[in-house]
């Protein structure tokens, strides 16, 4: 018997797969499936097909994951809407990093998980509550970590065991203002690997104004071991992974990454970029971009502080990575196959291959004349001469609705309050941006 019409064909894309796939060519989509991709359908085909969707001049990927979110909205201080700001730009699946622990999990897959279109995941947080109460760190205001009473290995091993249709590893957060003023951070932290080393999944540590050293027995990402995620790679404030070049000279600073980042990366650590409301600055990124060591894995730290700037969405922050030279085809295997493998969910997500889940995002690469400014968490502006937009974007085979960010790019009132941040950065441009008005 005949194989049944195609229900979607998109025509004459350029296909990005992070298999190495970078032409113009056509995807097929059959009862939720990929059929084929980069094939030329035939005009009987396409007369035939439910939809076709005309993709010349754009760009067709396979959905993109974001490794790294916070979307347990309404019961989080941070929970933003999955389907709004992650699905609605061009991500089909999301990995909620640590908004649960063990004793709120259910909460998050009930609320949140199983009426969301997008694919939500989880990282469980090593703490019991998970951040039910607790908003971004680095602000003196306390946190998931403040009595170690609430970490618990055990509870986090067993939340794991019993959901592995969608926990795909653990998260901690090291910010001293997080753990009883650093007291509890390194206690938290060898609970959260013992938890990790049980259950055999990966650990996501952030690490930002933490007591606890880049080196050492115990520090980090010194202890992470093979596929465990440094994220908040990109950061300048206290606890960066990166430090002044001894060789600068008179007023000229140079930085470069520290040798403990270089030796994690070289045992297998996956570094990403958390971008949030204070974690990428476009300092350090240049510094990865001059050096070889730009992250593994691009995500948003998507939150409500960070959601209408400064990272305002995954195609957004892909954008920045675009600027400072990544190529490409780097930049799409960073939102799709890496992170996938990351979690353990190379099979399923992150790939147009023929057989996988229709998850397929579509976008224009606009190029303004005359470049476009956007800022970093900390209100520096660099003019970028190229701005990826979602244009379309389907989950298994169903069509989504597309959103944009209400204010993009230089939201002012979120401009004004990263440059409040600026004077606390051990890294940053030579001087702060004065004129910050659009």
């Amino acid at each position: 018997m005949a194989d049944a019409g195609y229900d979607l064909v998109i025509r004459n894309a350029r296909i990005v797969d992070p298999g190495g796939h970078d032409a113009i060519g056509d995807v097929a989509v059959r009862d939720g499936l990929i059929v084929s991709m980069g094939e030329t359908v035939s005009q009987k085909d396409l007369d035939a097909a439910t939809e076709v969707f005309d993709a010349t001049g754009l760009v067709c990927t396979p959905g993109l994951v974001d490794m790294h979110a916070h979307v347990y909205e309404h019961a989080t201080p941070l929970g933003i809407n999955p389907d709004k700001f992650c699905l609605g730009r061009g991500v089909t699946t999301v990995v909620d990093a640590g908004s649960a622990g063990a004793s709120t999990l259910a909460g998050l897959k009930h609320f949140i998980a199983e009426p969301s279109t997008t694919r939500v995941l989880a990282l469980i947080n090593i703490s019991l509550h998970g951040l039910a109460a607790a908003g971004c760190s680095g602000q003196g205001l306390g946190g998931e970590l403040d009595a170690l009473t609430h970490v618990s290995t055990a509870a986090a091993v067993d939340a794991a065991a019993a959901n592995p249709d969608w926990v795909v590893g653990f998260k901690l957060r090291l910010s001293a203002d997080c753990a009883n003023d650093g007291k509890n951070e390194a206690e938290a932290y060898a609970r959260a690997l013992a938890a990790a080393g049980a259950a055999k999944l990966p650990l996501m540590v952030h690490h930002t104004f933490s007591s606890v050293p880049l080196n050492g027995a115990g520090g980090c990402p010194s202890a992470l071991r093979a596929g465990d995620i440094y994220t908040h790679t990109l950061h300048g404030f206290p606890s960066t992974l990166i430090e002044k070049d001894p060789a600068s000279e008179g007023g000229c600073v140079r930085y470069q990454f520290t040798a403990a980042a270089k030796e994690a990366r070289a045992r297998g650590v996956l570094f990403d970029v958390g971008h949030g409301a204070g974690s990428f600055s476009w300092t350090a990124a240049e510094v990865g971009a001059a050096e070889g060591f730009l992250p593994d894995i691009i995500s948003t730290d998507l939150h409500l502080d960070c959601c209408e700037g400064p990272a305002y969405d995954l195609p957004t922050v892909m954008t920045k990575f675009l600027h400072v030279g990544m190529p490409l085809l780097d930049v799409i295997r960073a939102v799709t196959s890496t992170p996938a493998a990351a979690i353990g969910w190379a099979d399923r997500v992150g790939s147009l291959a023929p057989g996988r889940a229709a998850d397929i995002s579509v976008f224009k690469l606009d190029k303004p004349e005359g470049g476009v400014q956007i800022e970093d968490c900390q209100s520096q502006l660099r003019t970028v001469s190229e701005v990826l937009k979602c244009v379309a974007v389907w989950k298994d085979g169903k069509k989504c609705t597309v959103t944009q960010a209400d204010s993009f790019p230089l939201n002012q009132e979120t401009l004004k309050r990263g440059a409040q941040a600026w004077s606390r950065l051990l890294v940053r441009d030579p001087k702060q941006w004065s004129n910050l008005a659009c």
